[in-house]
């Protein structure tokens, strides 16, 4: 293990008031979606364990070993952890990985055409559905948890997998030339997350649900704002309320250009209660931090990064 100029002291009630704004936190809370295995195994100074995605209980459960104490040892006071659930067919492409700490090839799904680019394939599609989650790393990972550290439940995006499933090409001609493929689409996707969100909030050790869903590029939205407002927005919103109805936060992650969605009118709705909060990051903290009233409907989160040898795989 690198050493580290500090000790450990997870506690994630100072996350929760810091996402909740209630007063000043006794130092600065980090807080992350994922780091690659390679940079775990570097840090901790030992080998990557493969990831989530292997069967082998004894090999996940060295996977999910190394990912606590990596959190834990970083000085976090919660980790983003989620259950396994498999899609099939997404059609990835490869190529050579030039970075530092190289995994021979990397790849990225094909952006051109998808699994799903039509009825006939909508259809013939073997689609998960809610029965085929494994909760399994959720549940040894807040049984292996260290005392005052929490899980910040994992849930999938609702464009990222359309898009996935489709290529991003083709789903953008689709939801002009076949509306309701993409209405289809998105009501599998409602199927499979909204009970996930319900199940996954009645867990110990829970302490918020987290959401990764990159509607964003470097200058623009993925899709029209009226898009994301006709089929994203009202699953993501449907999440968060199943959040809040437990009293837990739910936070929002996005790539990208978001200020071309109008922060009060679209995603603070997400919010949907002044106590809860739902993070943003990056391009939204200039938008819609402060409420007429003094108060606050939602909490933005900035990212910071450490000294680039431990925060990125470097090319």
């Amino acid at each position: 293990m690198i050493d580290l100029p500090w000790k450990p002291d997870p506690d994630y009630h100072r996350l929760l008031n810091a996402l909740r704004r209630r007063g000043d936190p006794s130092r600065i809370v980090f807080l992350e979606l994922f780091a690659d295995p390679e940079i775990m195994g570097a840090i901790l100074e030992e080998p990557p364990s493969p990831t989530k995605k292997n069967k082998d209980r004894e090999t996940l459960n060295r996977w999910i070993d190394q990912k606590i104490q990596f959190w834990y040892r970083l000085g976090y006071d919660a980790i983003w952890h989620g259950p396994n659930l498999t899609w099939s067919g997404l059609l990835p492409l490869e190529a050579g990985d030039s970075a530092t700490l190289s995994r021979g090839k990397r790849t990225w799904v094909n952006e051109k055409a998808g699994s799903v680019t039509s009825w006939e394939e909508f259809e013939r599609y073997p689609w998960p559905s809610f029965a085929d989650v494994d909760f399994y790393p959720l549940e040894y990972a807040i049984h292996h948890l260290p005392e005052g550290m929490a899980i910040i439940a994992q849930i999938s995006g609702i464009l990222e997998p359309a898009m996935w499933l489709m290529g991003y090409e083709s789903f953008a001609l689709a939801i002009y030339d076949q509306p309701d493929l993409i209405e289809a689409i998105f009501s599998r996707l409602a199927e499979i997350y909204v009970p996930l969100a319900h199940a996954m909030v009645e867990m110990d050790r829970v302490m918020a649900l987290w959401m990764g869903d990159d509607m964003d590029y470097k200058t623009s939205t993925m899709i029209s704002p009226k898009h994301l407002c006709k089929y994203v927005f009202p699953i993501q919103k449907q999440i968060a309320v199943i959040a809040h109805g437990k009293g837990l936060p739910f936070l929002l992650h996005s790539c990208g250009k978001l200020d071309t969605i109008s922060a009060e009118e679209r995603l603070i709705e997400l919010g949907h209660k002044r106590k809860y909060g739902l993070s943003v990051p990056d391009r939204f903290l200039q938008h819609g931090n402060d409420r007429q009233d003094g108060g606050y409907s939602n909490a933005f989160v900035n990212r910071g990064c450490l000294p680039k040898r431990y925060c990125s795989r470097l090319s």
